[in-house]
């Protein structure tokens, strides 16, 4: 079908539901992306989408989902959507096709039982199983008229009957966790053509004219002493409407090379806190990647946002600390704040997602971070510009490496901004290898050394945590008493690794027996932290493994094995 149905009903100056562009590449045979979204037009209903050929093939579900095995729901096809719709959450315009609010009512991955998914579609029956986060289990498509002008399906309950969703959990977005009456109220993703701003009363900056302001200054009065930013509403005026809120980060895909076709920019990895930056007026949000609020944390960040010259903003970046040759450490980021010191640290900030009432998601990157460069001009410190890196790839790769930095960082100019997507359009390529690990539990201290020996680390897989290895190395004795007493509050009975103990080639892995087993310490996989060795070996395991700090800003459950694909 493709898109020339969706776009043909649709006024895209009006309505800001994405247009659809470039087809991203294909996804793996069998194993692809799902959304439901709750949709509140002429008629509440359902509309479950899958990915599929560079497009989400859609379908109206009255009734939504069946839970009881063998239950029947009807669904009825519709035109295909662009993959962007994916992540769309707000307020279609009235007299648009489809107006009303839109909610994202689940997501996840969804799988075809033993067949293509394009030809099981094709045939009219799709068995698939879906792993969202309010469904898993077993449904089916099954086509039972061709004839009609939507061709009209059956959506089956098949496997074992799945418990129903509750009123509450019905009426909560699995993206913001907001209720559809909360969604149709904040109307923050919905085109504004000829209306003016809310908040038209309110002080606007301009972009390059504004001095750097007094740190004994208040944010309400650095407000009232900036001129208005006429030029940045101007230049964004013919925008979608966006109001500033957290927006989860858009993701890197690990590559094991350069990409040889596509046109790239590069920047440097850093290695750091990934820090979305929300500016409301003289409100100033600092939100980790999981949604932690680290304005307390770094107060002097909170201050320079504060500054900026737009009444409204919310900037994506890293936060580091920078040792004495200028490389971004993490464990210098967590050493300093573990001695109770202020750590000297930058934000870098590298993409621009709203300003001034607008969005700037669906727009270039190369526009996003045009605009970017302007705002923070002359901006305070710690705030630092991120721009691209000129040079052919391999040519950055053999510099990165002589400065002993992590990695590159390249995105596809003309990408849009995917919220919590790892679509390929921003890859990394590292250099280090450090990566996130869960800890599972410790081994008894030894010798001289206090609390613990070793830490046990592991990674998620299809659910399971597996067992990576054991890191002994990069503690002092001050981290190691802070973190034993933060386990302490964790501890549990039994071990949190699926595959612990175990033996490979006639030996027990890593010496880890069953009396060794009892004699290690467990706590619940809830910590996070960040290592960095020299490889993995070939069954799985940590080589050389070096402790960096905790991570506070990425759930356990998210952490797996990184693996960088070799495609190009």
């Amino acid at each position: 079908m493709g898109l020339k149905e969706y776009k043909a009903k649709r006024n895209f100056t009006v309505t800001a539901e994405p247009a659809g562009g470039k087809p991203l590449p294909k996804a793996v045979k069998g194993a692809s992306r799902f959304v439901i979204q709750k949709h509140d037009a002429t008629r509440l209903h359902y509309d479950f989408r899958l990915e599929m050929e560079g497009v989400l093939k859609s379908w109206a579900v009255p009734k939504g989902l069946p839970w009881a095995k063998g239950e029947k729901h009807l669904a009825v096809e519709v035109e295909d959507h662009p993959i962007e719709y994916e992540s769309f959450e707000g307020v279609i315009p009235k007299g648009q096709y489809g107006g009303g609010t839109v909610m994202v009512w689940d997501r996840g991955t969804y799988y075809v039982y033993g067949e293509d998914p394009w030809n099981a579609l094709r045939d009219g029956r799709m068995h698939i199983v879906l792993h969202g986060d309010k469904t898993h289990g077993e449904w089916a498509l099954i086509r039972t008229r061709m004839d009609a002008a939507k061709p009209q399906w059956l959506l089956l309950k098949s496997g074992e009957s799945a418990q129903s969703i509750s009123k509450e959990l019905d009426d909560q977005s699995v993206k913001t966790g907001r209720t559809m009456q909360q969604i149709a109220d904040d109307r923050d993703a919905e085109w504004q053509s000829s209306r003016d701003r809310a908040d038209s009363g309110a002080p606007k900056k301009s972009i390059g004219s504004t001095k750097r302001k007094s740190r004994g200054k208040t944010n309400a009065q650095r407000s009232e002493s900036r001129p208005a930013s006429l030029d940045l509403a101007e230049q964004l005026k013919k925008l979608p409407a966006g109001k500033p809120r957290f927006i989860v980060p858009m993701k890197p895909k690990l590559l094991a090379s350069p990409p040889e076709s596509g046109e790239w920019m590069y920047e440097l990895k850093f290695d750091g806190i990934r820090l979305v930056a929300v500016k409301n007026g003289t409100k100033v949000g600092l939100t980790s990647r999981n949604g932690n609020d680290l304005a307390a944390r770094f107060p002097e960040l909170a201050t320079a946002v504060g500054d900026l010259p737009a009444h409204d903003c919310v900037i994506d970046g890293e936060v580091v600390a920078l040792d004495e040759e200028g490389r971004s450490s993490f464990q210098l980021l967590q050493s300093h704040e573990m001695d109770g010191r202020s750590s000297p640290i930058s934000y870098y900030v590298f993409d621009l997602l709203q300003a001034e009432g607008r969005s700037l998601l669906s727009e270039p990157l190369e526009m996003r971070k045009n605009v970017l460069r302007k705002l923070c001009e002359n901006a305070n410190e710690p705030i630092r510009y991120s721009g691209e890196i000129a040079g052919e790839p391999a040519a950055l790769i053999a510099e990165v490496k002589r400065h002993g930095l992590e990695g590159l960082i390249g995105k596809l100019r003309n990408s849009v901004y995917q919220p919590d997507r790892r679509s390929g359009a921003w890859i990394k390529l590292k250099v280090l290898n450090e990566q996130e690990f869960v800890i599972g539990g410790f081994t008894p201290p030894a010798g001289s050394r206090k609390y613990f020996g070793a830490l046990l680390v592991g990674y998620y897989k299809g659910g399971r945590l597996l067992f990576a290895g054991k890191v002994g190395t990069g503690f002092n004795a001050k981290l190691l008493a802070a973190l034993h007493k933060r386990f302490d509050q964790e501890r549990r009975d039994d071990c949190p690794f699926a595959d612990l103990p175990s033996k490979q080639g006639g030996q027990w892995v890593q010496g880890i027996t069953p009396a060794m087993m009892r004699r290690c310490s467990w706590v619940n996989p809830v910590f996070v932290c960040q290592l960095k060795f020299a490889e993995w070996t070939r069954d799985a395991k940590l080589r050389q493994p070096v402790f960096l700090g905790l991570r506070e800003d990425k759930a356990a459950k998210d952490v797996k094995r990184e693996v960088a694909d070799i495609r190009v």
